[in-house]
């Protein structure tokens, strides 16, 4: 068995074969990661790195519909897609249940498969803060996290109050064999085939809603001061959305408009105009709220998306320019606003 079959036997061994096998055709995977020891006894962190976008990938793409036709129609037309970044959406609140506070509930599993924050991104219009997190042995290969913080603390005490009864109940995914795992990652970058199978599942299951049951008045005072926080509450911490990275971006829309897909009306551009996204509007999902007598009502609330980006060459470095930009992720985020 070559590494790469084993890559995909990890993924396997956590989403299923067949998607597993779905994957292996429509997603590029680096070539760079042969570079890096596969065996038995030692896998390298950055398999894994790789494994849980793989997986991540997957799960979002089965939540979105469009993400899905997406992705199959750039197989049909003989093209993998390249899986740039993925973002993800955290509370910056001290009563986080069994979990972390904000972003430290994903760096304690992140900083062990290689990913570093590299910069920060003030994202004030949405009272949040972003940070980049790059996988350091492959950096221009293996997605990127966005990793947004929202600050209660900027809004209103009944704003607050609402954040509090949403995110206090949550659950901790990483069990303590998965910490002990992920401290052995950090100290010296490997871990055994078995450990790697076990720990897989508790890094995928992190990208979920980890809280209970919301109530209708806390989601709808959430909703009047944040659209972002209104989204964790039904949403969690799942990817908020993933990343193609095209060649062409303006060509990517038009064929996109063509097939009446249900595109933002705008390309956004970075200060320094080497890195434009655009994206799918986000989709509509059932979830279901508690009235006022304490009933279960479903409700259609915004999902996740697809996004496009495309990232021209930093003249001074001759590399793709791996950043993000603050003015463009704010425009990205109120794909979920609706």
């Amino acid at each position: 068995m070559t590494a790469f079959q084993g890559l995909f036997n990890l993924v396997a061994s956590t989403v299923g074969q067949p998607a597993a096998d779905w994957l292996e055709h429509r997603v590029e995977v680096p070539q760079g990661l042969q570079d890096f020891s596969w065996s038995q006894d030692a896998i390298h962190r950055v398999w894994i790195a790789q494994a849980l976008n793989l997986c991540l990938f997957h799960k979002l793409v089965e939540a979105v519909p469009d993400g899905l036709r997406y992705v199959n129609e750039q197989f049909e037309s003989g093209r993998k897609v390249v899986f740039d970044h993925g973002a993800i959406r955290t509370v910056d609140w001290a009563d986080n249940g069994e979990l972390p506070r904000g972003r430290l509930a994903f760096s304690r599993l992140l900083e062990p498969l290689g990913f570093t924050d590299v910069r920060t991104y003030p994202l004030t219009k949405l009272n949040m803060t972003g940070w980049g997190y790059r996988q350091m042995d492959l950096p221009e290969h293996i997605a990127q996290f966005f990793v947004s913080e929202l600050h209660p603390g900027r809004l209103s005490e009944a704003f607050q109050q609402a954040v509090g009864r949403v995110v206090s109940s949550s659950r901790d995914p990483l069990g303590t064999e998965d910490l002990s795992t992920l401290k052995r990652l950090h100290v010296t970058r490997h871990c055994s085939l078995d450990e790697a199978r076990r720990l897989l599942p508790g890094l995928y299951r992190a990208f979920a809603r980890q809280h209970g049951v919301v109530s209708e008045a806390d989601y709808r005072q959430l909703l009047s001061e944040s659209a972002e926080m209104a989204w964790i509450a039904t949403e969690g911490n799942s990817f908020n959305h993933l990343t193609d990275r095209v060649a062409d971006l303006e060509a990517t829309v038009e064929e996109q408009i063509r097939r009446e897909r249900p595109m933002k009306d705008s390309i956004e551009v970075s200060g320094s105009g080497r890195v434009m996204q655009t994206a799918y509007k986000a989709c509509t999902v059932s979830r279901d709220l508690l009235d006022a007598s304490g009933t279960l009502k479903t409700h259609q609330v915004p999902g996740s998306f697809v996004e496009f980006i495309q990232r021209k060459v930093d003249p001074e470095s001759g590399k793709i320019d791996l950043n993000f930009d603050s003015s463009n992720a704010q425009g990205i985020f109120k794909m979920t606003a609706s």
